[in-house]
């Protein structure tokens, strides 16, 4: 059995090249062999959201707080809240984030497959993002 301790781990910002705004993550848990699991907490200040990107066996998502934003390519930017869940299939390009003017943490949970988790793509656009729901 393995605890961590809350505050045992550092957060860390979301770094500039994956992230548009401000987003802390705080690591949850890592995969350890021969799982290959791993989760963090991640926080969206308003606006703050990720760049385009795809998950090799898919993702899942667990808002615990405030109001997001998600979007699947080609499709509608989709409000979430406290509650929902949401899952991105395996290479779907999407992204997520906080609504304009509300933040927003969820739990992002992912697998590694050949030790990847993510593939990172080019950021969502202001006019992309102003496309997004208007009520918050």
């Amino acid at each position: 059995m393995q605890i961590k301790q809350l505050g045992s781990q550092p957060s860390s910002p979301g770094p500039a090249d994956y992230f548009t705004g401000t987003v802390r993550i705080d690591l949850l848990f890592e995969a350890i062999a021969p799982a290959r699991t791993s989760g963090a907490s991640v926080t969206f200040e308003p606006g703050a959201r990720t760049a385009w990107h795809t998950h090799p066996l898919g993702q899942t998502l667990i808002v615990t707080s405030g109001v997001g934003w998600a979007q699947s390519e080609g499709g509608p930017v989709e409000e979430v809240r406290p509650g929902d869940v949401v899952w991105f299939p395996p290479g779907v390009r999407h992204w997520h984030g906080a609504a304009p003017t509300v933040a927003v943490t969820h739990i992002a949970i992912h697998e590694a497959e050949n030790g990847k988790v993510v593939d990172w793509l080019e950021h969502v656009t202001d006019e992309q993002y102003g496309r997004g729901r208007k009520r918050t």
